[in-house]
């Protein structure tokens, strides 16, 4: 009998799970195909089949999945009736959330409690979740509104030692993404982080991941106009193509776009997609620019616009200009899909810690031992797939 894996999503009712979910149930119903997911045409023993995954998990608000999905328009009626009705049925968990921590998301389907106390509630819903549904595992994934960028300084963030204390106290340094990953952490679960926001990157949550030997992996997942900058730009630099100047903006209208109206999570965002430029090419590219707007009418179709600047032989000047009108969601569930699965054969084959050959499916990818990330996506596609076919570096 084909084993079951459960995937407990923090931000279950968000544009990115309701699509992801909707998608799988889809494909059970055999109103879906596999296209678009990345790891469809891979046979890789121990891998988890789509058909089955089973979803649950937290959000801030009490709705239905179907009425979320409704209300961020990627998918509609026609798709809930037509293999995705269990959405209509899936109701959230009571979330962790902090309005310091992501000032424009908030909701009444909220966990009022202290750190503790939510760590054993989130626990408690991994274990009934897994018991309800016949699961073999479970792995937890991050699909929630992007956080601010907690103080360098915070005394909680610094050790071990501090980050247990700073949960015994409450403290305010330490973020609802903070306290899934640890719960999920000290229970032995697998944790990815698609958000931009601080969780098991921090040192005293991926030595604990590593104590543990349990696979973590992150951070922002890769997507739209950063999976093509980091397609372009290993181009570029092979053919000694200098980048003078990288301008990129975006507009988007769903619900990542308003937490990121927020200028501290906007921050937090910049940080994971400004990074990968100079490290690619190999010199600072001094006229970076990325930009980010809200812009309601949009909902979840976003448009992300690239103007390139370039030097070539004899120190001809030009011009590469890019326009990506693109689906955030349908571009970021497949990849939520197979990280959940990735991280679940990777449990299964005892490799615990950070996952580092994971790297391809984000924008920061976390790394083990000090590392540099690996950015350029030919990499990375190579090293993720030298993994699957299950060699050792």
């Amino acid at each position: 009998m084909a084993e079951r894996l459960g995937v407990a999503i923090v931000g279950v009712g968000g544009a990115v799970a309701t699509t992801a979910i909707a998608g799988i149930e889809m494909i059970k119903a055999g109103s879906n195909s596999l296209n678009g997911l990345p790891l469809a045409d891979r046979d890789v023993a121990g891998m988890v089949a789509y058909r089955d995954l089973e979803f649950g998990g937290w959000d801030l608000t009490e709705e239905s999945l179907g009425a979320c999905a409704l209300r961020h328009g990627v998918i509609g009626d026609k798709e809930l009736a037509d293999g995705a009705a269990a959405l209509n049925t899936m109701r959230p968990w009571k979330a962790a959330g902090s309005t310091g921590y992501c000032a424009n998301i908030d909701g009444s389907n909220k966990l009022e409690s202290g750190h503790r106390a939510a760590i054993q509630q989130i626990q408690s819903d991994l274990r009934r979740f897994c018991a309800e549904k016949g699961l073999d595992r479970v792995v937890v994934v991050n699909l929630a509104s992007t956080e601010r960028v907690p103080h360098a300084d915070d005394a909680a963030l610094q050790s071990r030692e501090a980050f247990e204390r700073g949960l015994d106290e409450d403290d305010a340094a330490i973020s609802p993404a903070m306290l899934y990953a640890y719960a999920a952490i000290d229970s032995g679960t697998p944790y990815a982080n698609f958000t931009p926001s601080v969780a098991a990157d921090i040192a005293p949550l991926a030595e604990f991941a590593e104590e543990r030997n349990v696979p973590v992996a992150g951070k922002d997942g890769k997507t739209g106009q950063t999976f093509m900058k980091t397609v372009i730009a290993p181009a570029l630099r092979d053919r000694a193509l200098h980048v003078d100047g990288w301008f990129s903006t975006n507009i988007l209208g769903n619900s990542d776009g308003l937490a990121l109206d927020d200028p501290k999570s906007l921050a937090s965002k910049l940080g994971t997609k400004g990074s990968v430029l100079n490290d690619i090419l190999g010199y600072p590219v001094e006229d970076h620019i990325i930009m980010i707007h809200y812009y309601r009418p949009r909902g979840d179709d976003k448009e992300a616009w690239d103007n390139i600047d370039l030097t070539g032989f004899m120190g001809q000047k030009m011009q590469l200009k890019l326009n990506f009108l693109c689906k955030d969601s349908i571009l970021a569930a497949p990849l939520a899909i197979e990280i959940a699965r990735c991280l679940d054969l990777a449990q299964q084959r005892g490799e615990g810690g950070v996952q580092d050959q994971m790297g391809l499916f984000f924008k920061l990818p976390q790394t083990s031992g000090g590392r540099k990330p690996v950015h350029a996506v030919p990499e990375q596609q190579a090293i993720l797939d030298h993994w699957l076919d299950g060699k050792t570096a």
